[in-house]
């Protein structure tokens, strides 16, 4: 589907799942190909909302960044592996390495008995990921068929991710149970995550849209705090069922306080992150994806000052979110996510 939005032509295909943050948009049907259906069905299965907002995102970098995104999913599903030992998350972790680096023309067998070794025990108990893991034989199809310069940034910091996990899964115990000790601890493993994510999407953008070469810089310069920012939310709103599970992310020698203070930061440079794409000329669809990710951010982080771990975001803040930033979108104002997200 494409929706136009308050006088906004936004070329996006729409998940069920994302769907109903565009409610009461005029929609027009259009046609998608099988691949990209796929593509979002198991971005549905698997995504928190920072995938929800691909589908906000123009082609060919929907597709791309969807990918990307699947296949980091893969890898930490691996690193995530509650039902495995450590020794055999860190020696799954390995084989995807390894099968990113292989040539084209072997990935598709090596990738089905990669798949189908890691489903012999599953990982995790979650139908979705244990889907996607199977699916693994088609995302590297799917990969190869991106342009050279798209495919080779995908394949490249999939591996730096990749084989940051493996190091992470490393320092846990023999059951896979890890704790971080310190801010520096915490800022690595957010760098790794989700760090390299920013870069991707940094890298993704520059390709897709050759003018934002004048704001490179900027964009460069803010690329890491946009992943870490995120993260870091992520990691303050889900440390219970993290904790639960094994994974103590938050140092008990930081103040919650100071993660508090060092999220805020990361969130104010990334806002500047957006506001640099905005003026080097992006796509619509790049302000929408970008803009949605950080005001839902910057609207978890005050949720949680206020109200504490695993407070959530409600259904119609988000809605009232998404209504403000198609309305600036659509009125070519300069963006704010910050300010946006106190509506």
């Amino acid at each position: 589907m494409s929706g136009r939005v308050a006088g906004l032509q936004l070329n996006v295909r729409l998940t069920s799942a994302s769907r109903w943050l565009l409610s009461g948009v005029r929609l027009r049907e259009t046609s998608v190909t099988g691949a990209a259906v796929k593509i979002d069905d198991l971005l549905q299965k698997t995504s928190r909302t920072f995938a929800l907002a691909i589908p906000l995102l123009p082609e060919p970098t929907q597709r791309a960044v969807g990918l990307a995104y699947l296949l980091f999913r893969v890898a930490d599903t691996f690193e995530d592996a509650t039902d495995w030992p450590r020794a055999k998350r860190i020696d799954a972790l390995e084989r995807f390495a390894e099968l990113l680096e292989l040539p084209v023309a072997q990935q598709q067998h090596e990738a089905r008995k990669l798949a189908d070794w890691s489903l012999v025990t599953p990982p995790v108990d979650h139908a979705g990921y244990l889907e996607l893991l199977g699916e693994l034989p088609w995302l590297m199809h799917e990969t190869a068929q991106l342009s050279q310069a798209m495919r080779d940034v995908v394949v490249k910091h999939t591996l730096r991710t990749t084989e940051g996990m493996a190091q992470v899964v490393a320092r846990a115990d023999e059951r896979g149970n890890l704790r971080l000790a310190s801010l520096k601890d915490l800022t690595d493993y957010c760098y790794i995550v989700a760090g390299i994510v920013g870069e991707l999407l940094t890298d993704a953008f520059l390709i897709d849209a050759p003018q934002l070469g004048s704001h490179a810089e900027k964009l460069r310069a803010g690329m890491l705090a946009f992943g870490e920012g995120l993260q870091l939310v992520n990691i303050l709103k889900d440390a219970g069922d993290d904790a639960r599970d094994g994974r103590v992310y938050l140092p008990t020698t930081v103040s919650r306080e100071d993660i508090f203070a060092l999220a805020r930061t990361d969130l104010d440079l990334a806002n500047g992150y957006v506001q640099a794409l905005q003026q080097g000329g992006a796509p619509s669809g790049f302000l929408a994806f970008t803009g949605l990710s950080l005001g839902l951010a910057f609207k978890a982080l005050d949720t949680l000052e206020a109200r504490g771990t695993g407070a959530k975001v409600s259904r119609a803040d988000v809605g009232r979110l998404f209504e403000a930033l198609q309305a600036e979108l659509a009125a070519g104002a300069p963006l704010d996510l910050r300010t946006l997200a106190q509506h």
